[in-house]
C-alpha cells in the first residue's frame, strides 16, 4: 500500500519527453531514403504531427486530462508510427539482402534510423498500456488503478536497505514515466530479453517478444551485410 500523502495531489506526469520522442521517431522515418518510404514522404509525418499537436494542446505541460476519444487518438498515433515503420523494417531488409554494394553504407543507416525508432515505438507502447496510461497511472490511485503489465524494481524495493527503499513506489508513490518506458525498450531491443523489468500481462510478453525480435533480425541482417561491404 503506497501512503494516502502519496496517493493526494499528484502533479501528473510531464508531457515533454514522450513529445520529444515522438518528433525523433517522425524525423527518423521523414529522413529516409525514398524507397524505405511507402507513398508521399510527408503524408505520413504531417499526419502525426497534426495529432502530436492536438494532443499537446490538451495537455501542454502534465498529463492531467483524459477522455475516451484522447485515449483513442494517442493510442492511434503510436500505432501509426508503428505501422509506417514496420513497413521501413521489412523494406530495409529486403534491400540490405539484395541491394547493391554502391547502396550500401546508405542502407545501413537507414537500418539505424529504423531500429531506433522502433525503440521509440516500443516505449510509447508501454507507456500507453501499462497501468491503464500516463493519466491513469498519477491521476486514479484513489479508485484503483487496473492490474499492471509490467514489473519494476521500485515495485518491490520497499524493504531494501532505507536510502533504496526511499524511492519505492510503497514509501514515495513514484510511478513510471515514459523514460522509464524508454528504458525497457531499449534494454530489450538490445540484449532481447527483459532485464530488470518483467512483463506480466500477455500484451506486455507478446509486444516484448516483437521487439526482440525484429531487432534480433535486423541486427543479424546488418551485421553480415556490414561484414560484406568490409570485402
Amino acid at each position: 500500500m503506497r501512503p494516502r500523502s502519496a496517493q493526494q495531489g499528484h502533479p501528473g506526469e510531464l508531457r515533454l519527453p514522450a513529445a520529444c520522442a515522438v518528433l525523433v521517431a517522425i524525423a527518423l522515418y521523414a529522413a529516409l531514403p525514398s524507397q524505405l518510404i511507402v507513398g508521399p514522404r510527408f503524408v505520413v509525418p504531417m499526419l502525426e504531427l497534426v495529432l502530436l499537436v492536438f494532443l499537446v494542446a490538451v495537455n501542454p505541460r502534465r498529463m492531467l486530462r483524459e477522455n475516451r476519444l484522447l485515449r483513442q487518438l494517442s493510442i492511434a498515433l503510436v500505432l501509426i508510427i508503428a505501422v509506417t515503420n514496420s513497413a521501413a523494417l521489412v523494406l530495409v531488409i529486403i534491400e540490405l539482402v539484395t541491394g547493391h554494394a554502391s547502396e550500401g553504407r546508405q542502407l545501413l543507416l537507414a537500418a539505424g534510423q529504423v531500429w531506433l525508432t522502433n525503440i521509440i515505438i516500443f516505449g510509447l507502447a508501454f507507456w500507453e498500456i501499462d497501468r491503464g496510461g500516463p493519466v491513469q497511472r498519477t491521476q486514479a490511485r484513489d479508485k484503483g488503478l487496473p492490474m499492471a503489465d509490467f514489473r519494476f524494481p521500485q515495485d518491490e524495493d520497499h524493504d531494501a536497505i532505507d536510502e533504496v527503499a526511499a524511492r519505492s513506489s510503497a514509501k514515495s508513490g513514484w510511478t513510471p514515466g515514459f523514460v522509464d518506458y524508454l528504458y525497457v525498450s531499449v534494454t530489450n531491443s538490445s540484449a532481447f530479453s527483459p532485464t530488470d523489468t518483467m512483463p506480466l500481462s500477455a500484451r506486455a510478453k507478446l509486444l516484448m517478444a516483437t521487439e526482440s525480435v525484429s531487432a534480433l533480425v535486423l541486427s543479424v541482417v546488418v551485421i553480415s551485410r556490414g561484414v560484406s561491404l568490409l570485402k
